[in-house]
């Protein structure tokens, strides 16, 4: 085979990896209802799933970078992909939610334990250095792509049985045999390259770094800005299930249109580190702005009811998905524009993860009993008001992260 098709295909490869791996995990968010509906559960134990999750990646983060510095990203990639589809199987044959909330605490292991180290070096070990840019950015357009694919067939699966718990059983399977067939190709086409992970005394974990990062102010307000714009970008999720509860549009339809805001508009994240970059030419300030139009929005659909037309809706929701996409694009640059030095520099983002990925731990939860408790008109009235105050809180920590980092620059030699 040509090397460089087989360099996209490998790309393309670990682009469905790294997108698929997650639906699992994450498949509240585009079969709301019928996950309900097949395990009969609350709103607020559908979100107990997600939680237990979250748990498990934060102990999980700094221990599985270790270990994916000394395994094979090739077998590394496979075992977690094949883990994942057998739990698949074990979560289709079960849908008991204490099974379930086991389930989930054990996708942590098989999809960020080891899994995403391994497969950001695998993507790096495909080209030299001077080709890292195009790669990771063909990468994440791979990733985009794949991601539509798969989602595009288990919608058709869904939509081929006659009601929404057989349909979500078929989901569950054929994402199963999806994660399967992946792990099988990722043994057949990753190549280890010799390679062996480097441990400088550059980029060893020490802990006086983590001291001085976390005496560092601008740290802790990148960090909560990042939790602002993860919450609000995650969360816009819930337009899914307000989509087919609310203004009566079919499930599958509702589905369709997630998986193109999930999918399709992440053709625009490209876009918005553009605007940042050659428009406002600071990334704290252009998220500054955009978190506060995403504020508004959320704020508009106090506005929306049983009434409103649901193709307005749809139109209105992927309003929102596309300002949530272009401003996630950008959210981690916030660390590369703050002053910090290169050498700690992973150490921050390590940081800025943990606390920036909270919101799946409690949002999900707090969420499910306002639905439960509230009623669905109510209850989404409250979530989306929820995240319009959590985008103007992150756009005015934008504004204090810009100060901060200016100072911050001011402020340190450079080595």
């Amino acid at each position: 085979m040509n090397s460089k098709l087989k360099k996209y295909l490998t790309l393309f490869l670990l682009g469905m990896a790294g997108n698929t791996i997650y639906f699992l995990p994450y498949i509240k968010y585009y079969f709301y209802d019928a996950q309900i509906a097949a395990m009969g559960i609350s709103n607020a134990q559908s979100g107990m799933l997600l939680t237990a999750y979250t748990i498990g990646n934060i102990i999980l983060y700094i221990p599985g970078g270790f270990i994916a510095d000394k395994v094979k990203p090739r077998w590394a990639i496979a075992i977690s992909c094949a883990s994942t589809g057998l739990l698949a199987f074990l979560y289709s044959a079960t849908m008991s939610f204490t099974i379930s909330l086991v389930i989930w605490l054990l996708f942590s292991v098989t999809t960020a334990f080891v899994f995403w180290a391994a497969l950001m070096k695998a993507v790096r070990i495909i080209g030299d250095e001077k080709e890292q840019g195009f790669l990771y950015g063909f990468y994440y357009a791979c990733n985009g792509i794949a991601g539509l694919i798969a989602s595009s067939i288990t919608l058709h699966v869904f939509n081929s049985k006659n009601s929404d718990v057989a349909g979500f059983h078929a989901v569950v399977n054929t994402s199963g045999m999806i994660m399967i067939t992946v792990a099988i190709l990722a043994v057949l086409l990753l190549k280890d390259n010799g390679s062996k992970t480097e441990t400088t005394a550059e980029n060893k974990f020490r802990f006086a770094d983590l001291g001085y990062l976390l005496k560092q102010p601008v740290v802790w307000v990148i960090s909560v800005v990042i939790f602002c714009g993860y919450g609000v970008f995650s969360n816009s999720t819930y337009f899914t299930p307000y989509l087919s509860s609310v203004c009566g549009l079919d499930t599958s339809k509702a589905a369709f249109v997630a998986i193109i805001r999930q999918y399709g508009l992440l053709l625009l994240a490209p876009i918005g580190g553009l605007i940042a970059d050659k428009v406002f030419k600071n990334t704290a300030k252009w998220l500054a702005c955009i978190l506060f139009v995403i504020g508004l929005l959320y704020f508009g659909m106090l506005l929306f009811g049983e009434s409103t037309n649901a193709n307005f809706a749809v139109f209105y929701s992927l309003l929102v998905g596309a300002c949530c996409m272009m401003m996630y694009g950008t959210v981690f640059s916030l660390m590369s524009g703050a002053g910090i030095p290169v050498k700690y520099t992973g150490t921050a983002i390590g940081i800025a993860s943990i606390i920036g990925y909270l919101p799946d731990s409690f949002f999900a939860v707090m969420f499910g009993n306002w639905l439960d408790t509230k009623g669905a008109a109510t209850g989404y009235s409250m979530i989306f008001t929820f995240l319009g105050a959590t985008a103007v809180v992150g756009a005015f920590l934008a504004i204090v992260a810009m100060k901060l980092s200016h100072k911050n620059k001011n402020q340190t030699v450079t080595e």
